[in-house]
């Protein structure tokens, strides 16, 4: 019969400090140690992994919206296929647009840059940042040839609210002299800052009004159009049957598909790299065990005569070994809780907004991480604990004490 109250009995006694054998002790509590740090910077690494692709990814969606329409022909996007989608699916938002490429001049600064032309007001319903610029417009009755420029842009070109810089457009117009490069004045009646520098520096909007009197574009036909929902995954291939040929439609995991691929492989690659320091602390789980297994060879001799079965011997080392890991898995887990809190509460570690999109670490550990890292640390745990336990209950006591 197992008889657990003997186990718990020995699992006690060997967890005690022990004076004649002290660096079995102290190669446990490394033990622990080890697992605690590994769960630790373990869970803070992953939280700093997920929260920076949740801040890129909230980021990418300024300017990337769920879905964009774009048309291979002049005259293939109109008013009436988009009123066919928004009959279907009510719920979307939509944003028609047409775009340029163009160089924006002030004075002695030049700045290459994409012109958009928006509706203001529909732009503003799917665009948290243009929106928070469009409400800053002083004056609503703002002529068809104004823009709304990126911050850093304005300051690229050392403009301000309410002045004028001139638009160079790759089309030419005719001169008295032969062509050159057409050209506008535009004036900007407000600024968008979205925290990243490439989207602040190189997108400008203005009416599409503005933009098709100066490109002499039809206002019935589009370039494309943005597409709010919450649900872009669902609805696109619905969406995609109502599209003729010579319309394309594109989600935002479809724009920035290799991005996100590579920050998922980089997780996993870190994850898997941070779980070899708690296979190096786990080792000493087992050098622990099996020094402990060597010192007591005659108390387990002396056991096994009394009548202690093999299981009992087994289960005595194996749960010795899962109470070391487990304990430092907790220890751990209240560590790595706590540095995240410390990360998010104080600046500690300032990043550069231009480059990360926000200043502060972003720190997000959903809990299925969490729940892959305390299940990839048990496993490491259980596995190590095995060869001591098995090692332990194999010990032939007619050998230990015939030598003792």
């Amino acid at each position: 019969m197992f008889n657990k109250k003997f186990v718990n009995l020995f699992i006690k006694h060997y967890l005690k400090y022990d004076r004649d054998n002290p660096f079995i002790f102290i190669s446990a509590l490394l033990a622990f140690l080890g697992i605690s740090a590994g769960v630790m910077v373990l869970m803070i690494a992953m939280g700093v992994t997920n929260g920076t692709q949740e801040e890129f990814t909230k980021k990418l969606f300024v300017m990337n919206y769920p879905l964009t329409l774009t048309s291979y022909d002049k005259q293939a996007l109109d008013n009436k296929l988009l009123n066919k989608i928004k009959q279907k699916y009510p719920s979307v938002k939509i944003s028609p647009f047409y775009v340029t490429q163009m160089i924006a001049k002030n004075a002695d600064s030049v700045q290459g840059s994409i012109l958009y032309g928006v509706d203001f007001k529909k732009e503003a319903q799917i665009n948290s940042i243009f929106a928070k610029a469009y409400n800053k417009i002083q004056d609503k009755n703002y002529s068809k040839f104004s823009a709304i420029t990126g911050a850093d842009l304005a300051v690229v070109l050392g403009a301000k609210i309410g002045e004028k810089f001139t638009i160079f457009f790759s089309q030419q117009e005719a001169t008295g002299f032969g062509t050159m490069p057409l050209q506008k004045r535009f004036k900007i009646v407000s600024t968008f800052k979205s925290g990243l520098s490439a989207y602040d520096k190189g997108i400008i909007y203005t009416t599409k009004e503005g933009f098709a009197k100066v490109l002499k574009k039809d206002l019935n036909y589009y370039d494309g159009a943005h597409i709010y929902t919450k649900e872009p995954m669902k609805i696109i291939d619905g969406i995609k049957k109502l599209l003729p040929e010579n319309v394309g439609i594109e989600g935002w995991w479809q724009q920035n598909g290799g991005f996100f691929q590579a920050m998922q492989i980089e997780k996993k690659a870190l994850f898997l790299v941070l779980l070899l320091i708690i296979l190096v602390a786990a080792l000493n789980i087992i050098s622990s065990l099996l020094m402990t297994v060597m010192s007591r060879r005659s108390e387990i001799a002396l056991m096994k005569t009394l009548g202690a079965t093999q299981k009992e011997i087994k289960a005595i080392f194996f749960r010795l070994g899962l109470i070391i890991g487990i304990l430092g898995m907790i220890f751990g887990s209240l560590l790595g809780l706590f540095g995240m809190w410390l990360l998010t509460t104080y600046n500690i570690i300032s990043l550069p907004a231009d480059v990360y999109g926000t200043s502060k670490l972003p720190i997000d550990l959903p809990f299925s991480d969490y729940t892959q890292i305390i299940i990839g640390t048990f496993i490491i745990v259980l596995l190590t604990s095995i060869y001591p336990a098995i090692k332990a209950s194999k010990t032939n006591p007619l050998k230990v004490l015939r030598n003792e």
